[in-house]
């Protein structure tokens, strides 16, 4: 796998962290990572970014992105708005193919959805992943709704025939609700694809060496950590937490 991409089922719901929890883990299990975030957008020419957060957490990758636009839109939105050149899917690829001569692990971050556009003709992520011929990781919310667009994705990877590696909660609640404790089965069922790891609510905020320490911990081996599914979904089942 030296290449996966990284998409989540919306905004806001811990696909950036995710991403540096994967790195992290990489890291830690020997391997060299790059990163790279295909259109950064509402972040000002001199602030970081997702791929230099993802570095600031998970340490000694190489970060980069391929377009940085001002306004926080959809990519092709805030190109268009900006008057600036769009990012195309092959753009993508070819930057993610050239890292992964030189690295063991690129992991390459969307923008918002699997289908949030990057130009005029509708290209996206699920292109890039198309090109690429790589996997495909979920990043879901925790709670009420998070079925839904979990399914919408998972079943637009699989008409694509693009392979969804697992799905991943960005961000587990300190004191879950009953429909975040089901979604811990019900996720696997709607995506037909595993539970990969559950981040905890405020992970991002930890200091970098607490980050890269406990980061394994929060995926499963498939993603180079320790987390075990079963265990996790028998302990939230009965409502003792994380």
């Amino acid at each position: 796998m030296p290449v996966l991409v990284i998409t989540g089922t919306g905004t806001e719901v811990g696909k950036t962290v995710t991403t540096a929890a994967v790195a992290a883990a990489a890291l830690a299990a020997g391997r060299t990572v790059a990163v790279l975030k295909a259109a950064q957008t509402g972040v000002r020419p001199d602030e970081p970014g997702d791929a230099q957060e993802v570095a600031r957490l998970a340490g000694a990758v190489t970060a980069g992105e391929l377009a940085r636009y001002p306004e926080p839109l959809a990519p092709n939105t805030a190109a268009r708005r900006a008057g600036m050149a769009p990012v195309r899917p092959q753009d993508v690829a070819d930057a993610a193919q050239k890292l992964a001569t030189e690295h063991d692990l690129v992991l390459v971050e969307g923008a918002g959805g699997l289908l949030v556009r990057f130009d005029e003709a509708g290209g996206n992520l699920a292109d890039v992943a198309r090109l690429l011929r790589a996997p495909v990781l979920v990043v879901a919310s925790a709670g009420l709704g998070t079925l839904n667009t979990t399914e919408l994705t998972a079943r637009e990877l699989r008409l694509r025939e693009i392979e969804l590696l697992g799905v991943v909660i960005g961000s587990w609640p300190d004191s879950p609700d009953l429909a975040s404790r089901c979604n811990v089965a019900d996720l696997p069922a709607v995506s037909g694809a595993p539970l990969l790891g559950a981040l905890p609510a405020g992970a991002g905020s930890l200091a970098p060496a607490d980050f890269r320490r406990v980061a394994p911990g929060w995926l499963a081996p498939r993603l180079d950590g320790s987390w075990d599914a079963e265990a996790f979904r028998a302990r939230e089942a009965d409502g003792d937490g994380v």
